[in-house]
């Protein structure tokens, strides 16, 4: 029988059911990740906000950055904590779609602050005696608040679509919820037709973010190419962008690849993996990747943790 979308109040998640015989070690590492990704985020956050001398364009946007990876761990670790703990794993149907809210604008947001990144780069190295002109107080709120802001209200559009959907399961084989898992669930697909074209939008807008990061890139490697100074200034400062623009966009397609168009008979663990594997990657390496990289925050950190 047709269940309308107002009467599902739960979902029950099947995707943790045959990991139990090991879900204290997951459990265990799990919680450990979470700690180190904590640590690392809000250390490197604390730094740029007490130090006066990190209230610059590219640390305020990275300080953008580290808020982010915990916005998106904030809407997934706790929630999977507990499961690992229960022996039920149920979540409401407005929690689920709070979650997917939560994991798909942390993902798009991440790309948007990437693009961002190297717009500042590019003014920095390109237009180096224009940069503090362009690069103004008011350009850089304008810059963050477009970070976040219009990923946050795009996915919220999608996430509204697919909340007047009616669903014929409350069932789902994840452990988590996203957007196009629930859409999945509708019992007429003619009914998501708004859901995927606006799915193609999000996906278009974002390549075009993708697209900009490249070219960016493609043209500040030109411009350094003929100049020492712009080339140290490159490794220096560019360099960690890359690596985590790298990191991201090879998670990303290694997730969209496995979880839509991958093997039923991979091990569920190797699944589950998958699955999580940029809430775990990305907010992970990037405050070490960062904090390794950048002179200025290595430094403020040996200050802080070397008695002199």
């Amino acid at each position: 029988m047709m269940d309308n979308v107002s009467q599902i109040s739960m979902f029950f998640l099947s995707g943790l059911n045959k990991t139990n015989n090991h879900r204290f070690t997951f459990f265990f590492l799990t919680s450990l990740c979470y700690c180190v990704i904590l640590i690392a985020n809000s250390s490197v956050i604390v730094i740029i906000i007490i130090d006066k001398n990190l209230h610059e364009p590219m640390y305020i946007f990275l300080c953008t950055f580290c808020m982010n990876g915990l916005y998106g761990t904030a809407g997934f670790y706790p929630k999977f904590l507990w499961d690992l703990l229960s022996p039920v794993h149920v979540i409401s149907y407005s929690g689920c779609l709070v979650q997917a809210q939560v994991i798909k604008s942390f993902v798009c947001a991440d790309l948007s602050i990437l693009s961002v990144m190297a717009y500042d780069r590019y003014v920095a190295i390109c237009r180096p005696l224009e940069y503090h002109s362009v690069m103004s107080k008011r350009k850089v709120i304008i810059l963050v608040c477009y970070s976040w802001l219009t990923p946050f209200f795009i996915i919220a559009t999608n996430i509204f679509l697919t909340s007047r959907l009616k669903l014929c399961s409350r069932y789902k084989a994840r452990f988590f919820c996203v957007n196009w898992t629930i859409v999945k669930l509708a019992c007429f697909p003619s009914e998501t037709a708004v859901d995927n074209i606006v799915a193609y939008i999000i996906i278009v807008v974002y390549l075009i973010h993708a697209l900009f990061i490249v070219l960016s890139y493609m043209y500040l490697i030109k411009t350094c190419a003929n100049s020492i100074e712009n080339r140290a200034k490159f490794m220096q400062t560019c360099v960690p962008h890359l690596i985590s623009l790298l990191v991201f966009l090879v998670t990303l397609l290694f997730n969209v690849v496995i979880m839509r168009f991958g093997s039923k008979d991979f091990p569920p663990a190797f699944k589950n993996f998958v699955e999580i594997e940029i809430l775990v990657i990305c907010p992970l390496i990037n405050p070490l990747n960062y904090g390794f990289k950048l002179s200025k925050i290595r430094n403020r950190v040996l200050d802080v943790f070397t008695i002199k």
